[in-house]
């Protein structure tokens, strides 16, 4: 807008709207994520993707799973943000981040393809309206149904309600986008300004600047991998014991496409004319026959999963993979919206996973 006046009026009717629903609606707290829509001029509808052969996601699938590489070396993250700053300009911290890869970007061997990929109905069971869902536990599920039931939230301003944290917090992006990946690639790394922590960190901005408050585990939990869940779980129990006001529980990961032939996938789409990586929530389920234990409450996680899906499709079309409902727990007993989120892959760059965690 080139009009500051509108601008500012624009902007006090923002900080109006948050204030209201914090009084009125906090009963539906991811509503309030929707208010940072408000900053976005238009959802434009992603692109179309290319369509490949059927590929394994390997991270979220799996616990055991081992990381191709040992964790870099460990730096703090510094996130500084311009107040002239708009929903799409790409941080400078991750301007920074790039500027220094392309120094030495002509030396690097082409390894392996890295293809962009929209992901929309690929192994969907049971869709309503914006929701899309695969689902490939016994139990069967009401999309529309669920929808219209009501979230297990009520929530404060005043006291911290979010908590995001990271698992395999040392998982990390491409840096450069240009269609291909080097084999000696680091997908792990300590550098707080590259891995999880940094996706973490803009979520956490958006949060608090909708006015909730928000806590942020940026302690490194997969330096054991395999041991990597009961680690962090140590962490979390921790948390909700001193905050027990804390009633959102985000598991922050990336995933990891790969293709029989070595190629990758980096699920994206487009919003407001910019490149996001997609995100796939998962929802876990205990149920007879699968060996989950200790998760009776996963009903509600579920319905917390669907809402929120439903809303950041109203948001950002095509931002979201189908939600996956697995018979799995990652830790997800810990709060009735307890859930783990998959921003994008190895594949997808920093930028993109950034952008989505603003979104």
């Amino acid at each position: 807008m080139k009009n500051k006046g509108l601008r500012n009026l624009i902007a006090v009717l923002i900080i109006a709207s948050v204030i209201a629903l914090t009084v009125i609606f906090n009963e539906f707290f991811i509503y309030a994520f929707s208010q940072l829509a408000l900053k976005s001029a238009k959802s434009y509808l992603p692109d179309k993707g290319i369509t490949l052969p059927t590929a394994v996601s390997t991270t979220a699938e799996s616990t055991t799973a081992q990381p191709a590489t040992e964790p870099t070396t460990e730096k703090a993250v510094s996130v500084t943000v311009s107040d002239s700053e708009s929903f799409t300009d790409t941080p400078e911290d991750i301007k920074k981040i790039i500027a220094e890869r392309e120094k030495t970007a002509s030396k690097d061997k082409k390894d392996g393809t890295i293809y962009e990929k929209q992901y929309k109905n690929e192994g969907v069971t049971d869709s309503f309206g914006l929701v899309k869902v695969k689902n490939v536990n016994k139990t069967d599920i009401d999309i529309e149904q669920i929808l219209g039931e009501k979230i297990d939230l009520s929530v404060s301003a005043d006291k911290p309600s979010v908590l995001i944290f990271h698992t395999h917090t040392t998982e990390t992006y491409q840096i450069l986008d240009r269609g291909f990946y080097e084999t000696n690639f680091a997908t792990r790394t300590k550098d707080s300004g590259q891995n999880m922590i940094r996706v973490g960190e803009e979520i956490c901005r958006e949060i608090e600047m909708a006015g909730y408050k928000v806590i942020h585990d940026k302690e490194i939990h997969d330096l054991s991998y395999n041991g990597a869940y009961a680690h962090s779980r140590k962490k979390v129990e921790e948390y909700l014991k001193k905050h027990p006001s804390i009633q959102i529980v985000l598991d922050i990961h990336r995933d990891a496409i790969q293709q029989s032939d070595g190629s990758k996938i980096k699920p994206t789409a487009t919003i407001n004319g910019k490149k996001a990586a997609q995100i796939m929530i998962i929802s876990g389920c205990q149920e007879e026959g699968n060996p989950i234990e200790n998760f009776p409450d996963w009903r509600y996680n579920l319905t917390f999963a669907v809402h929120l899906q439903n809303q950041l499709e109203k948001m950002y079309q095509g931002i979201t993979r189908p939600l996956y409902f697995c018979p799995r727990k990652y830790n997800m007993n810990v709060s009735h919206c307890s859930l783990l989120v998959e921003v994008g892959s190895d594949a997808n760059t920093l930028e993109e996973a950034v952008y989505t965690g603003r979104c």
